[in-house]
């Protein structure tokens, strides 16, 4: 298991930004019952983490990305670990909102860019990879370049998947969904048959839970 993924994981556990209750689920805001909920926004309150997450994003950028000249950060969840990992790789950073404003310069990039920029998109979750997609889709409009992009976490739906390599976009990820529950299997987090529950859960997250 890769250490940066394993740790990754733990530390989202041991904080609470992601919590397990398969027999407990809770209800998304797209109306999906999950037995999972992740909040990154809770490693923001956590200095050792938060310093973890940065220098993780430095790493995997100038491992896989060394030709990159900006940091971008997916509006409103990844601004700040956006904005930390390019202070760690000493690079500009500009943000992309969910669509334009409706006001003032009806900006949906905020911060200064050069067309023909290569750009890196941080972002801190992605779940069916839609709203991630739309702010590559921006920067791209806006004459970027984007090499690709990197998040937090993923539960690694086929449905993103799919989605990535439609846009042809790169996708690469501090940790996942099968390393989080491997991992509180392991710890005793979870039972063995909250795997299997967990496991059933993200082949059909759309239809799981449906009458519970």
């Amino acid at each position: 298991m890769d250490e940066t993924a394993r740790k990754t994981a733990e530390y989202l556990l041991q904080i609470k930004a992601i919590k397990l209750q398969p027999a407990k689920p809770f209800t998304w805001a797209s109306g999906w019952k999950s037995p999972i909920y992740c909040d990154n926004r809770m490693t923001l309150s956590f200095p050792e983490v938060r310093g973890f997450i940065r220098d993780s994003f430095a790493v995997k950028v100038r491992e896989l990305y060394p030709g990159a000249e900006l940091i971008a950060g997916v509006a409103t969840g990844a601004i700040a670990h956006g904005a930390l990992a390019a202070d760690a790789l000493g690079m500009p950073f500009i943000y992309v909102r969910s669509g334009a404003k409706d006001h003032g310069l009806g900006n949906q990039i905020e911060g200064h860019y050069e067309k023909g920029q290569k750009v890196v998109v941080i972002e801190d979750l992605i779940s069916t990879g839609g709203s991630s997609l739309g702010a590559v889709r921006a920067l791209r409009e806006a004459g970027c370049e984007v090499l690709g992009m990197i998040a937090i976490f993923t539960y690694g739906f086929a449905k993103a998947t799919d989605a990535f390599a439609a846009e042809g976009c790169r996708l690469d990820t501090l940790s996942n969904y099968s390393v989080l529950v491997d991992m509180a299997a392991s710890s005793g987090y979870i039972s063995q048959g909250d795997v299997e529950t967990l496991k059933e859960w993200r082949t059909d997250p759309a239809s799981w839970g449906i009458g519970k």
